[in-house]
């Protein structure tokens, strides 16, 4: 996807947080794992994390669960959509490997 370069990407920013900075930077991370993750950060961004699919907790909504890899075969990305802080943005804040 490409934009003019005066244009905003749409979307909110998907930033790491310190626990998955550390997991991407895993040398042992197995390749399909990294894939997924900058994969599902990407899908975040561009949907301002209404992931079709995701689900989101009862008593936080705005924390939601996306499934990593077909059919979530490699785990489970958690982020949380802070579109009332300035700048809006999400946090990746966990990824759980199975």
């Amino acid at each position: 996807m490409s934009e003019p370069y005066d244009q905003e990407p749409e979307g909110l920013p998907c930033v790491l947080s310190e626990e998955v900075t550390e997991l991407l930077m895993d040398k042992d991370l197995p390749g399909t794992v990294f894939s997924a993750i900058v994969a599902a950060t990407v899908v975040i961004n561009e949907t301002s994390g209404q992931v079709p699919g995701s689900t989101a907790s009862a008593r936080w909504p705005q924390q939601r669960r996306i499934p990593l890899g077909a059919d979530g075969s490699l785990g489970i990305a958690e982020y949380v959509i802070a579109a009332d802080a300035d700048p809006p943005h999400i946090v990746l804040t966990r990824i759980q490997l199975y």
